[in-house]
């Protein structure tokens, strides 16, 4: 047996009437069942007349009779079922609109003991395979960019309501709760000594070198000019010459030294000056307790909000950008993940299992849980219309088929009456 996809459900869904269509066919049906009725009256009225003359008009005027009291007695039944006959409060007529709340009440426990059973519930999710289904609608590339695309509308929707004091307000107390509130000292001290095990000190060290090799072969005048500026002013210039010059080639030799040479002792000095530093910022109050100042300072800065604020308008703006943006890598890399969802759930066998386990458990403690009050919805709700337009609304649903009953009551009773003149008529001709 198959399953109805949601494409065909809605298809279904469009190719019902519309209420204008519904009520322009109730009226058609109405006035059908009604012109039946008068036709039968009609030709009970000619046959009744003329029987005497015509004795075979006997049998027509008691189909007539049969039809007119099956017209009228299904007329009674169907009209009961809405409004009193002829504004007559017949008892257990006017069914809907007395017994509305009644009605609306079994219509719950039904759909609570019928629909909401967890034998219903469960037996049809693990039916359809719910994360097959969902990753093959997530893989087809236009699914993913409309899904992708209303992502980001709800997105820039969240942004646009988002106040932006409030949220820098929720940043500026994250950053106080977890960047300022724990000690610094200690954490960087932690972090430091591991990079120092792993000599990653060592890369930061040749990167200054270089570039301070890189300046000096580059600028050897302007390093000059900080040499000779601190000689006396009455030595000869060509002295100031030679020492800039013996200055300038010493010190890069020295630093190209330190650059090419591993073990250098300068390398060396600077790892356990590191090694003394990170480990005073552990264990030295001292230490930690300058750092510690440091912080309070910039905790008291303004900064701190500012840099809230800053934070915040730079991601909005990134985002809403991004959002809008449909060739934008956020929206791709959305795209790329819904996709790769998507396909993971329709070829892992696994996963899908997990992911329908899970749907199914959820459903079972929301069924199992919310039960009562899913059903009791649907009481409420009819509970809260108007009886007179409760009425006008399921008329308008099954109105239409209801008056065949009208019309099938009128063909039933001329047959009846017809058949029970007949036995009649038999009966008192061998008597």
């Amino acid at each position: 047996m198959t399953t109805d996809t949601g494409t065909d459900a809605a298809a279904r869904r469009r190719a019902l009437p519309t209420d204008a269509e519904r009520l322009l066919g109730l009226r058609r049906m109405k006035r059908a069942a009604a012109s039946l009725l008068v036709v039968a009256a009609v030709v009970f009225a000619v046959s009744f007349a003329l029987q005497d003359s015509l004795p075979w008009l006997g049998y027509v005027r008691a189909a007539a009779e049969g039809a007119m009291v099956g017209a009228i007695a299904d007329w009674f039944a169907v009209t009961a079922l809405f409004r009193h006959p002829l504004g007559i409060p017949i008892p257990h007529t006017a069914i809907i609109p007395t017994r509305k709340d009644e009605i609306g009440a079994t219509l719950g426990a039904f759909v609570e003991d019928e629909f909401l059973s967890d034998e219903v519930v469960l037996g049809k999710l693990r039916s359809i395979g719910i994360a097959r289904r969902l990753g093959g609608w997530l893989a087809a590339p236009a699914n993913a960019d409309r899904l992708t695309a209303e992502a980001s509308v709800a997105g820039r929707g969240i942004l646009t309501l988002l106040g932006d004091d409030d949220v820098e307000d929720v940043i500026e107390k994250l950053a106080r709760r977890h960047l300022f509130e724990p000690e610094w000292g200690p954490a960087i001290g932690r972090i430091g000594a591991r990079l120092v095990a792993a000599d990653q000190q060592r890369a930061a060290i040749d990167v200054v070198l270089e570039r301070a090799e890189d300046w000096l072969a580059s600028h050897p005048d302007a390093f000059g000019s900080m040499v000779s500026g601190r000689l006396p002013r009455w030595m000869p210039a060509f002295v100031d010459r030679f020492v800039d010059d013996r200055a300038h080639r010493e010190v890069l030799a020295f630093v190209r030294a330190v650059r090419d040479d591993p073990r250098h002792p300068l390398r060396e000095a600077v790892d356990r000056w590191l090694a003394e530093l990170t480990d005073d910022l552990q264990h030295d109050p001292a230490t930690i307790a300058r750092v510690e100042q440091v912080k309070s300072d910039l905790l008291d800065s303004p900064r701190v909000r500012e840099f809230a604020g800053e934070a915040w308008a730079s991601i909005k703006e990134t985002l809403d950008a991004s959002l809008a943006d449909p060739s934008s890598e956020l929206r791709a890399s959305l795209r790329s993940a819904v996709m790769e969802v998507g396909t993971r759930l329709a070829s892992d066998e696994e996963l899908a299992a997990k992911i329908d386990d899970w749907v199914t458990d959820a459903a079972a403690y929301v069924v199992g849980n919310y039960r009562h009050e899913i059903a009791g919805v649907i009481t409420e709700t009819v509970e809260r219309w108007d009886p007179q337009e409760t009425t006008e609304k399921l008329e308008l649903q099954v109105g239409r088929d209801l008056q065949f009953i009208r019309i099938n009551g009128t063909v039933v009773g001329a047959l009846a009456g017809v058949a029970i003149f007949t036995i009649a008529t038999g009966v008192q001709a061998l008597v």
